[in-house]
């Protein structure tokens, strides 16, 4: 009985746990060299860190309410 109780514990343990995730290669691409196609937001050049760079400033004051509906704090 208690070498049973112990088993279901240790298994119950064990189902919890969790794999390390790894990443895979093409991840390690910085982003800012990212995409080549035709989905990317215009005016952003591929391989350029300072576009890339300013595109994100961009979108971030886009997504700003205070700027979006003109009022200031």
């Amino acid at each position: 009985m208690r070498a049973t109780l112990m088993f279901i514990v240790v298994l119950a343990l064990a189902a919890c746990s969790e794999k390390p995730q790894q990443r895979v290669g093409a991840e390690r691409t910085p982003a800012w060299q990212g995409a080549k196609d035709p989905f990317v937001v215009s005016g952003w050049k591929a391989g350029d860190k300072a576009s890339w760079e300013q595109q994100l400033a961009e979108r971030a004051n886009a997504q700003n309410e205070y700027r979006r509906i003109g009022t200031t704090r």
